[in-house]
């Protein structure tokens, strides 16, 4: 079945359910509601005619100047059919998303890693815990009002002999950048070489 079938088997059979659908790049882009994740996806998954069978990623866009603050997408693939499809959402900063880890397994580590990076909770998952970052992490690293540096730094003490927590600090001599053409050598350099001559 070519993309173009594909969209109209899906929106003809799901016409409640898609908000908005288009192709590009040769892929099926489609726009649902959150409470109809599941129901969509069992219908990818198991219809004869669209064979989604394989979930590749599940991720999230932040967006923190509107109120539906993150965008879920969710890959999927058709191996039998040799289609992708990307499926999308808008929800709000504190909406609980349905966990798909009924339909899809492999969702386990993939909706971990979505709450790791951008504190977004699945309803009914199995064991929602941080799995890229360490248990007493503070804030998401994937928000785009994370800062850049972090909230605090993670090193080894020999004196403690154990690994310690303390406040990022920023040393004055690594803001300092030296923008000088590297042909025209930097400033010291030059004025060693002036001494010297």
């Amino acid at each position: 079945m070519d993309i173009l079938d594909l969209e109209k088997k899906i929106n003809s059979e799901l016409t409640s359910k898609i908000t908005f659908s288009e192709i590009r790049h040769g892929q099926l882009y489609l726009n649902i509601n959150c409470e109809d994740i599941s129901e969509v996806l069992l219908f990818l998954k198991n219809n004869s005619h669209t064979k989604f069978r394989q979930l590749v990623d599940i991720t999230a866009v932040d967006y923190p100047e509107q109120t539906e603050r993150f965008k879920m997408v969710y890959l999927l693939i058709s191996h039998e059919f040799n289609n992708r499809i990307v499926l999308s959402y808008y929800i709000n900063e504190n909406e609980i998303v349905p966990s798909i880890t009924q339909i899809f397994p492999s969702a386990n580590w993939m909706e971990r890693e979505v709450f790791d990076m951008y504190g977004i909770k699945f309803k009914d998952h199995p064991d929602l815990r941080r799995i890229l970052t360490d248990y007493n992490f503070e804030g998401f690293p994937l928000r785009k009002d994370f800062p850049l540096t972090g909230h605090s730094e993670v090193r080894y003490s020999e004196d403690e002999k154990k690994v310690i927590y303390e406040p990022v600090k920023l040393e004055q001599n690594y803001r300092n950048f030296d923008y000088e053409s590297p042909w025209e050598g930097t400033k010291y350099i030059k004025d060693i070489k002036k001494t010297n001559d």
